[in-house]
């Protein structure tokens, strides 16, 4: 982080935590933010569910819930980028405040709700993405809705065009049964009716789940099956958890999803447990806790084919997609790993 990054965090610490998410994506679109470019090489690329990625460090849905700031997220160092949660209808969210910093703890609660400006707002940004990039959507449902598993098809039948791939988010807490649709038989359903429109779409989009953190052992084992069983391309592992376990900032008991630093042991060890249900045989993706080099050396070696990252950023700025692949790639070398793929579950026995 240089000098200059580090004085626009601390003002920006001093707004309110969703006034200053909005001023940082402000910032960017106007290109008031350095960003670093392109990061690659031989042993850093890699492939998930047959999409080339630069690097295997990307950025995670909820930055950029509209796709309001697709051009400079693609110059700002990450493998790929993921947009939304996005519902078929524009809807407000949970009333404020809904966004909690967590110092202490190197952490953040969360408690939007799936605020967002609807599909049409998002399909028409998403049109002129930049080229080159790989960029995905997270679908969302409508919290009002009366057929949730309708409304990630329609999402997907609407934006799919635009996309290199997309998440179905049945893990959020924030919308009221949300995570019920992770059982197995709702969750078989659901999937059936997305990869049925995605069938539809001219070019068919790998499909990708997000899964949370508060699962049993069995739940994983269910999820893994019926992954496989309707043909998804990648879980991402994992979401927001309700746990509070340790935690000592002022604001730890507010209501909603906790992401940052103390997720990282807890998705980590889905992560692995999901790696050994899978055999391997599925692309995972490692997101939580993430804010070094070496947290996202561990979540490759649990099983994660590449990972994702955003609570670190409000904390460490822009800077640290760069930062952690260009550590990734001094660790792989480190321990004579020519690609990323080389490393890819190599430790996951030490999380089981």
């Amino acid at each position: 982080m240089t000098k200059l990054e580090a004085l626009a965090l601390k003002a920006l610490h001093a707004f309110d935590p969703e006034r200053a998410h909005g001023l940082a994506l402000a910032a960017l679109r106007l290109g008031l933010v350095p960003l670093s470019g392109p990061v690659t090489s031989p042993r850093l690329a890699t492939e998930v569910a047959g999409l080339a990625l630069p690097n295997p460090v990307g950025l995670a849905a909820g930055f950029d819930k509209n796709a309001e700031a697709l051009a400079p997220l693609a110059r700002a160092g990450f493998g790929f980028v993921e947009v939304g949660a996005v519902t078929p209808r524009a809807q407000a969210g949970n009333p404020k405040p809904r966004l909690f910093r967590l110092p202490e703890d190197g952490a953040v609660i969360n408690r939007f709700g799936f605020n967002n400006k609807g599909m049409a707002a998002a399909s028409a940004r998403l049109a002129r993405r930049p080229q080159g990039a790989v960029i995905g959507l997270n679908l969302g449902a409508n919290k009002d809705s009366e057929n949730r598993a309708e409304d990630f098809a329609r999402v997907l039948s609407y934006c799919g065009a635009h996309l290199d791939f997309a998440t179905v988010n049945v893990s959020s807490p924030n919308t009221e049964k949300l995570r019920d649709l992770q059982g197995a038989e709702a969750l078989s359903a659901l999937l059936a009716g997305v990869m049925e429109a995605n069938s539809w779409l001219k070019t068919p989009l790998p499909i990708f789940l997000k899964i949370a953190p508060d699962l049993s052992d069995t739940e994983i084992s269910e999820i893994a099956d019926v992954a496989r069983a309707q043909g998804l391309s990648a879980i991402i592992a994992t979401n927001t958890t309700l746990s509070r376990d340790g935690l000592q900032s002022a604001a730890g008991r507010e209501a909603g999803g906790l992401s940052g630093a103390p997720l990282f042991e807890r998705s980590t060890r889905v992560l692995a447990k999901l790696s050994k249900a899978t055999e391997g045989r599925l692309p995972l993706i490692g997101v939580g806790g993430i804010a070094t080099a070496e947290q996202a050396y561990a979540k490759i070696r649990a099983g994660a084919c590449a990972v994702q990252l955003y609570s670190a950023l409000i904390y460490h700025g822009l800077s640290l997609a760069g930062e952690i692949a260009h550590g990734l790639e001094a660790l792989l070398e480190k321990d004579g790993f020519a690609t990323v793929a080389e490393a890819v579950g190599t430790g996951r026995d030490a999380w089981l």
